[in-house]
């Protein structure tokens, strides 16, 4: 083929011409074959069928006259007959397949072998005419001469006997099996017997695996080839757990410590496994005297033997030393930790920086087997750590820990950072020992090892920052200095891959961030990137990942200012964009806002922008509003949202009436029904509504929460009083943990509160107190709980409750302590200083009529 020549040296001469007449003769070639190998019309008429025969006719015919194909075809659609039509399909179908696999090829064989499984699965017919039916087909091919056929069939008999009565089982396979198992049988006869032992032990009694099962074990164990001695030594471990522990130690155990002698190296490997996974039934007697000595013979003639030894060995290490722990020696115990480091630094002295291409392929091999070996080692670090006490680690295990993270293969590095966490769980209090390599993790070249880090990320960061399960620490920034350019280089590195999932997982965890760094450092560092994702990222999920991740930013924020700054961001840019997809995304983040804010948040500052997208000119953003108006409905409260609802019933007048789009039209009609169903919330608590009004009290009182911590530190500072620092920070993680009313503690109901100015100092100290209880009352939840916290309460306590909050006074805080929309008990600063769509939702209380003319009654207090 020649190269097409670039526009600048077109030819158009005859020489030129004749060049391209060349490729085309030579695509006229290449093509021939593809018309050659269409079916002729002799061909399709063999391959017609009368349309007017029934499924079984159909099905009778392909299989005596048909082609191969078309008799795989039936045999697939087999479970089908046997639903529709079982009698029939046995009666007239099943002759036919068993005379058509007697010289069926391979394709036809695994066809017929997952059918007869499914039919069985599916309990089509009963287990004694499936029984009668199917098994002397399934036994017949069992010994087949394709190794794939063979085991096919075996996976079915075996899933077969799992369902088969003792005498069928006895007379139909446990019988011919003493035939099938002798040494004048072909071995793969013997191998079939030997999978089929291993499965009959758990159907019969002790007394008839004893007499007529173990005897066979016993000559399968001692045969002459060593596949069979292999495969026998693995199905030990299943007829173990048949026989109980008594026959296990004087049966089980001598041909174990028999075959762990074998010459064969798969014998002796096998022997090993089996052993390993059997440590739990014997006792502490056999393990020193019997077990402990053939392991460490293994161990020691490990790495004189073959590589895969070393494999199975570094795979099972961790169980191993689990098992033997409390029969070591303290010298013993050395030498197994030292044996488990030299593992972990396997093949690492030979690296010498050589092409590959230069390098032998017997050494390639090689190194690919130390590798596993390394993975190996790091999927048994947790064990190893349980096995010198988390409280040795630095010295005993730090400097191995420190070589897997920092090794030169991805498989490795990947399989450590898959352990990041239970390592950290069980340092607990020792956690700060391993932050480096928890930056170095993050800052890991491969997207592998980060994606598989990020799983746990929030976890092992509330380790981090709180230098674990059991301690406290009160300042967590100078614990983790380079995490904040650690997590930012991560995004960027999975920003500029095309590997969009692990972007989108990294942004989802970055939510729980508000529990570990500063609102201003989330503010400066993290929260422009988000919007920057949002407004110019081309993947629809990882756009909603950073805007979900925004919101809970936005939620944890601790300043009013830089609040409003976000909001009139998320207004101007998203809401108001020229873009209509980023109008789209402003809809994906009111529907976040809804889920995460109070409903009195949602109606003050985004109602109005919402609800102006009717006039939207492009169809998918008004489509997409018609779906939202339901939820936005329910942010609204009765009376005193009457006029915002009054707005919202115009707006959706206003499409019913002049849209023009067919397809939102239809799907306005269809949320005006949605709508008119929907039963609006009312100021006073509804049984119907009291776990979502609970729900959205609680935001509401983390929301003033937050402006009343801003407001007491601008006081302490404005006054030159120094600033305790640990009442904050307890206050500060109260506000970013998301906290359940408690039980036993009913909930205040709002009341009407004085505003006189002589009782400005009793309500400061008021709030003071009320902070430091309800600070008192919270408790820490992991960032997996934020969206969840509705669930931690208890139905039973709020419906318990409900009836007594109406007919008592009794009541645990002061009775303010949770009116958010009373102007008198906001402080000045929640009163926003930048022009933004707002609603006179927050800012006014709605008066009852029944004591808008009397006095104002005391605010009603109790001692918590």
């Amino acid at each position: 083929m020649h190269p097409p020549p670039s526009a600048a040296a077109m030819d158009f001469s005859q020489n030129s011409l004749f060049g391209y007449t060349e490729d085309l003769q030579e695509l006229t070639i290449i093509e021939r074959p593809v018309r050659r190998s269409l079916k002729t019309p002799e061909e399709i008429e063999r391959l017609t069928v009368d349309e007017d025969l029934g499924d079984i006719e159909r099905a009778v015919y392909l299989l005596s006259a048909g082609q191969d194909i078309q008799g795989t075809s039936v045999i697939a659609n087999l479970p089908f007959l046997m639903r529709q039509n079982p009698a029939e399909t046995l009666r007239r179908v099943l002759p036919k397949v068993r005379e058509v696999l007697h010289v069926a090829g391979v394709e036809m064989q695994l066809t017929a072998a997952v059918s007869f499984l499914t039919i069985l699965q599916e309990e089509s017919v009963s287990i004694h005419t499936y029984a009668h039916s199917f098994l002397q087909i399934i036994l017949l091919h069992l010994e087949h001469r394709d190794a794939g056929v063979s085991n096919a069939w075996l996976e079915t008999l075996l899933s077969v006997i799992e369902v088969l009565p003792k005498e069928t089982l006895r007379h139909e396979i446990l019988n011919p099996l003493v035939s099938k198992a002798q040494l004048s049988q072909t071995v793969q006869s013997r191998l079939v017997s030997c999978k089929i032992l291993g499965k009959l032990t758990n159907k019969f009694d002790a007394h008839t695996i004893k007499r007529e099962i173990l005897p066979l074990v016993k000559s399968l164990c001692q045969d002459v080839e060593y596949e069979v001695r292999s495969c026998m030594c693995r199905q030990l471990e299943n007829i173990a757990q048949g026989i109980g522990t008594d026959l296990t130690k004087s049966v089980v155990l001598p041909e174990l410590i028999e075959l762990s002698r074998d010459e064969g190296c798969s014998v002796r490997l096998a022997a090993f496994e089996t052993l390993v996974n059997l440590l739990d039934v014997f006792d502490t007697d056999d393990r020193s005297q019997t077990i402990l000595p053939l392991v460490k013979s293994f161990c020691e003639k490990s790495f004189k033997a073959d590589e895969s030894i070393l494999i199975s060995l570094s795979f099972h290490l961790g169980k191993l030393c689990h098992g033997l722990y409390g029969i070591f020696t303290p010298d013993q115990h050395l030498r197994f930790l030292e044996f488990y480091k030299k593992l972990c630094t396997l093949g690492l002295q030979q690296e010498n920086g050589h092409n590959e291409n230069q390098i032998p392929p017997q050494i390639l091999e090689q190194e690919k087997k130390y590798i596993s070996v390394r993975k190996n080692c790091a999927y048994n670090l947790p064990a190893m750590i349980v096995f010198v006490d988390p409280k040795n680690f630095q010295l005993e295990l730090y400097s191995t820990f420190f070589c897997l993270c920092h090794d030169p293969e991805v498989p490795v590095r990947y399989t450590i950072a898959i352990c990041f966490y239970e390592v950290s769980k069980l340092l607990n209090s020792g956690v700060y020992l391993i932050h480096k390599e928890l930056i170095t993790l993050l800052q890991d070249e491969s997207l592998e090892v980060l994606d598989a880090l990020i799983d746990h990320l929030p976890e092992i960061l509330e380790l981090m920052s709180t230098g674990g399960e059991s301690s406290i620490q009160e300042n967590k920034l100078p614990s983790l200095p380079d995490l904040i350019p650690a997590l930012t280089a991560a995004e960027q590195r999975a920003a500029a891959s095309l590997k969009w999932r692990t972007h989108e997982k990294l942004l989802q965890k970055y939510a729980c961030l508000p529990h570990v760094i500063s609102s201003d450092q989330i503010y400066y560092r993290f929260l422009q990137r988000m919007f920057t994702i949002m407004m110019t990222n081309k993947v629809l999920p990882v756009q909603k990942a950073a805007s979900r991740t925004l919101c809970i930013f936005l939620r944890y924020n601790r300043k009013q200012e830089q609040r409003l700054e976000v909001i009139q961001k998320l207004i101007e840019q998203l809401g108001q964009g020229k873009s209509y997809w980023n109008r789209l995304r402003f809809l994906d983040t009111c529907e976040f806002i809804i889920e995460l804010f109070s409903k009195s948040f949602f109606c003050k500052y985004f109602f109005l922008p919402v609800i102006e997208l009717t006039y939207d000119p492009v169809a998918n953003v008004r489509m997409k509003l018609c779906y939202l108006l339901p939820k936005v409905k329910s942010t609204l409260k009765i009376p005193e949202d009457k006029h915002l609802l009054q707005q919202l019933e115009m707006c959706v007048r206003k499409l019913l009436c002049q849209e023009k789009d067919k397809d939102v039209l239809a799907i306005v009609k269809r949320t005006v029904l949605e709508l008119d169903r929907m039963e609006m919330s009312m100021d006073a608590f509804q049984n119907k509504f009291y776990e979502k009004d609970l729900l959205d009290q609680e935001k509401e009182r983390e929301e003033l929460l937050l402006l009343e911590m801003e407001q007491l530190e601008k006081e302490k500072q404005q006054d030159g009083r120094p600033v305790n620092e640990k009442t904050l920070e307890k206050k500060r993680r109260d506000i970013k943990t998301p906290t359940a009313l408690p039980k036993s503690i009913p909930t205040a109901v709002p009341g009407p509160s004085s505003s006189t100015p002589s009782a400005s100092k009793e309500i400061k100290k008021s709030k003071l107190i009320r902070s430091q209880s309800i600070n008192n009352q919270a408790f820490h939840a992991k960032y997996g709980n934020l969206d969840k916290c509705a669930s931690k309460t208890s139905t039973a306590a709020y419906t318990s409750s409900a009836s007594a909050l109406a007919k008592t006074s009794m009541i645990s805080l002061t009775d303010d302590s949770f009116r958010t929309r009373n102007a008198s008990s906001l402080p000045p600063s929640f009163s926003p200083n930048t022009p933004l769509p707002s609603t006179s939702r927050g800012t006014g209380n709605s008066v009852d009529p029944k004591s808008s003319g009397g006095k104002d009654p005391p605010p009603r207090k109790a001692t918590l």
